[in-house]
């Protein structure tokens, strides 16, 4: 009886094996590595509603300024859990998620050098603009980016297009033209939104 029990167990074993090697060989039981969590600096002025802040970049909303300390906590479904600064926040890859992945997402807006010190060079009125949360004709391309971020990914696939979609709010774009020096010619919009995202020199 012994033996025949033995004999069972084994064969039950053996079958559990190969079926364990079979499921992995399918990928049953891979696990994608975890992202790195990163440190350092928001890379530009992020709006906010309550704790949330999402790749649409709302202009209208309040802003937590370029250069902020920020620490990723963890990995969600589409969302970063973040520390900013001493508060806990979410980011939203909202409309972005077909032209980037989340890790991606975090590589970008999550700066290991702090902007701070590139804004302190460029010149007063891209300064204050910048600090406003809008942009200006004549600007380059990363100072937009540190002004009002950057663009949502399925409306602006590519940093080299010649336009680049915002979004005020759900009702109201902009677009920012760019010229062939990577400069600001032009942003598309109606009056309200422009005296809101458009930065005209303080008199």
């Amino acid at each position: 009886m012994t033996k025949m029990t033995n004999k069972i167990k084994s064969m039950l074993f053996f079958c559990a094996a190969v079926w364990s090697g079979a499921q992995a060989q399918a990928g049953w039981f891979d696990s994608k590595p975890e992202a790195p969590l990163r440190t350092g600096y928001t890379c530009c002025n992020l709006h906010y509603e309550d704790d949330w802040i999402s790749d649409s970049n709302f202009g209208s909303l309040p802003f937590i300024p370029a250069g902020t300390p920020v620490k990723l906590k963890s990995y969600g479904s589409n969302r970063l859990y973040v520390d900013m600064n001493g508060k806990e926040m979410r980011i939203g890859l909202d409309y972005g998620r077909a032209q980037e992945t989340l890790e991606q997402f975090a590589e970008k807006l999550i700066m290991t050098d702090d902007p701070k010190a590139k804004i302190a060079q460029y010149p007063a009125p891209v300064r204050e603009a910048i600090k406003f949360g809008q942009v200006a004709v004549g600007m380059n391309k990363e100072q937009a980016i540190i002004a009002v971020g950057y663009p949502q990914r399925d409306e602006t696939v590519s940093l080299d297009a010649p336009v680049w979609n915002y979004w005020a709010s759900s009702f109201s774009p902009y677009r920012v033209m760019w010229n062939k020096k990577g400069q600001i010619a032009e942003v598309v919009t109606d009056p309200v939104t422009a005296s809101r995202m458009v930065y005209r020199k303080q008199k």
